[in-house]
């Protein structure tokens, strides 16, 4: 009950902040654009809207975790307020579970509001067939944040902010070319191949949650999809909670 109770102060945290509705209105902004340039798509402004406003969801979902899922323990350090929290039968495991918990409720209540914003863009356009395959999308792409946002924790406890935010980034952007790291190193001499490799089986692998191109086709993705990706999701998180709390446990406040 303790990490549900931060997760809730957490998410009532996150949501309150004007970063995160900044970028809620970024994302709508962006579909609004969007609609205006669909005539000069040469008849792919339905596919162009699916495109872009999928792509908005992960890149204002990024930038909520950057902005403000990389402070939220260096908050409470600033704050003093880990101190008290800390000093309550409060483990470091449930604070950490519960800041992820919180953070990753408002990426998916940014990724559903912006999700449900596009599905409406199409409904005008007259796309009523995409939406399936937009719904999918959405949740996958509500799973990769959760994942960036267990990343985010972890740094926070053991960084500043802006160095959390690097790290972050990185470690985001070598997932989103693992598959490429991997055939890279076969063009490279051991041991930069296999620290090439090694990176790109520590990243997560966020290619798993990408279906921008079929949904943008019209097309849904497969059961056996949806499940893989969940489930990946949940042992990633898990992992790199169980790594965060770990850290953390060493940390010493005083």
């Amino acid at each position: 009950m303790t990490a549900a109770l931060i997760a809730q102060n957490t998410y009532r945290e996150a949501t309150r902040d004007r970063v995160l509705a900044g970028m809620v209105v970024a994302g709508i902004a962006l579909l609004v654009v969007t609609q205006i340039a669909a005539p000069l798509a040469l008849g792919e402004g339905t596919r162009l809207t699916v495109d872009l406003g999928l792509s908005g969801i992960s890149m204002i979902g990024l930038l909520v975790v950057l902005l403000v899922g990389t402070s939220l323990v260096a908050k409470e350090l600033e704050r003093r307020t880990i101190y008290n929290l800390l000093s309550r039968p409060i483990g470091r495991s449930s604070y950490l579970v519960g800041k992820w918990a919180g953070l990753s409720a408002a990426l998916w209540t940014v990724a559903v509001v912006l999700g449900v914003a596009l599905g409406c863009a199409l409904a005008l356009r007259g796309a009523h067939g995409r939406m399936v395959a937009v719904a999918e999308a959405t949740y996958l792409a509500g799973l990769e944040l959760s994942v960036v946002s267990a990343l985010a924790v972890l740094f926070s406890s053991l960084s500043t902010p802006v160095l959390s935010a690097l790290y972050t980034f990185a470690l985001y952007l070598v997932g989103q070319w693992s598959y490429d790291l991997r055939e890279l190193a076969a063009n490279y001499p051991e041991p930069l191949a296999g620290l090439m490799r090694g990176a790109a089986n520590v990243a997560p692998n966020l290619p798993l949650f990408n279906m921008r191109s079929l949904a943008a086709a019209g097309q849904p993705t497969s059961p056996l999809h949806l499940t893989i990706a969940t489930g990946y999701a949940l042992v990633y998180v898990s992992c790199v909670l169980c790594l965060a709390t770990a850290a953390f446990e060493s940390k010493d406040f005083k």
